[in-house]
């Protein structure tokens, strides 16, 4: 895994978590490395367990130069759809950051121009930077609190364990137990089978 991209640059790299989930918010992260940052077992968030991305977290916000994260909510997904809130979440986390980068990286192969930075995208970019790679821990480990507190409010949806996803759980929940205010009404989940 490359550390940056340009060893002269403010680098920041940027990844969401949960575009495919039928509820919750999607939420992104960015993150800003030390030229020095050495963090064994980095890697893309989908390949390590949870216990692995909770130590990792750690190791990232402490040495990490910045970090942030934002979401979009289940409404604004529904609004502007979920492409466009991933980049807007993405927006919001760059907005968050104490550093401003002098380039952004970022996870897949869409994103709008980040006012006065310039970006490059990367597709499977959290499994060949630590920036991003670290970004998709954030991002992933937040969303899976957030699940989990929503879990608690609304039971029956066993979103403590399927953080919302697709599984044959939650969409038998969805027949019997019916929408929530934080399903996305725009993926259509009442005619999944």
């Amino acid at each position: 895994m490359q550390a940056f991209l340009n060893e002269h640059l403010t680098e920041a790299g940027c990844d969401e978590a949960g575009r495919g989930p039928l509820a919750g918010p999607v939420m992104a992260a960015a993150v800003i490395l030390p030229r020095e940052f050495d963090l064994p077992g980095l890697n893309d968030s989908k390949k390590l367990s949870q216990q692995q991305r909770l130590i990792l977290e750690e190791g990232i916000k402490q040495q990490a130069l910045a970090w942030a994260v934002a979401h979009c909510s289940a409404e604004e997904i529904d609004r502007v759809n979920i492409l466009q809130a991933s980049i807007l979440a993405m927006h919001r986390a760059l907005d968050a950051l104490s550093i401003r980068p002098e380039m952004i990286l970022v996870d897949g192969n869409r994103f709008k121009a980040y006012p006065f930075t310039p970006h490059q995208c990367f597709v499977k970019g959290d499994a060949r930077f630590a920036s991003i790679a670290a970004a998709s821990i954030l991002a992933k480990n937040e969303r899976d609190r957030v699940m989990q507190q929503l879990a608690l409010e609304f039971p029956g949806y066993g979103w403590e364990r399927n953080m919302a996803y697709p599984t044959p759980e939650h969409r038998r929940a969805v027949m019997e137990l019916g929408l929530t205010i934080h399903h996305r009404k725009s993926f259509r989940v009442k005619e999944l089978p």
